[in-house]
């Protein structure tokens, strides 16, 4: 089958030019996902209309999908889709407005997600983890496999990474943070690296909620074996 490719670019560009799903697009820009019900009142649309435009985005490969729970977070599908918006900008001219977290601080700095770490650090230690090449992509979408230079590291901090291949879960991928619209570290692996956190006093956990605050001693581990700095105010770098 012959593939038009001058029909292929006008879809494409009928999909990004009407005004709201052109509103959805540049709000995803800043690399955070957001809901249907987020991007009905970025574009100025009513719910059900929204779904419609995500789902012509969604058909042109313009925007990703991940459910996560009862809601469905939507982001930019990749780095070409995000060249081209950000050309089309340089068209147009004009700033576009950044995504601004509403969840409370204590909350969006560091917090358990069932049993592992997420929040701004969890975002951080999951970035940090893979520019040290501790982990690689492997097999389906998001999920990843420990390097041996991972195995090396994770076997000084007191991790049996064997142990956990061994285990009925996942070992390690990408799950989405609800605070920061990126991934934090989900799986067998981050669950360990919060049981050894909170073991070794690097972390608290508050007694009536999902908040961490981490330790002096924590703020020194972090910086020391991860490289992220965490002021006093629990505000990581």
């Amino acid at each position: 089958m012959i593939v038009d490719e001058n029909a292929v670019v006008s879809s494409i560009a009928d999909a990004i030019g009407e005004p709201a799903r052109a509103r959805m697009l540049y709000s995803l820009m800043d690399g955070h996902a957001r809901t249907s019900t987020e991007l009905a009142v970025v574009a100025e649309v009513s719910p059900s209309t929204a779904s419609v435009h995500l789902s012509r985005l969604k058909d042109e490969r313009l925007v990703n999908v991940v459910a996560q729970g009862k809601h469905r977070y939507y982001s930019i599908a990749n780095a070409n889709v995000a060249a081209a918006l950000e050309a089309l900008s340089v068209l147009a001219g004009g700033p576009r407005q950044r995504f601004v977290p509403t969840t409370p601080s204590r909350l969006r700095a560091a917090r358990t997600c069932y049993d592992h770490l997420a929040g701004t650090i969890g975002v951080l230690l999951h970035d940090r983890f893979i520019a040290l090449s501790w982990l690689e992509p492997a097999g389906r979408v998001k999920d990843y496999a420990i390097t041996p230079a991972g195995e090396r590291a994770l076997d000084a901090l007191g991790i049996d990474v064997d142990g956990l291949r061994r285990q009925r879960r996942r070992l390690a991928f990408g799950c989405l943070d609800w605070s920061e619209r990126r991934p934090h570290l989900g799986g067998a692996l981050a669950a360990d690296v919060l049981r050894i956190a909170l073991q070794r006093r690097w972390l608290r956990q508050d007694l009536d909620s999902r908040a961490l605050t981490v330790t002096a001693l924590g703020a020194r581990e972090l910086q020391k074996r991860f490289g992220i700095r965490v002021t006093s105010s629990r505000q990581a770098a």
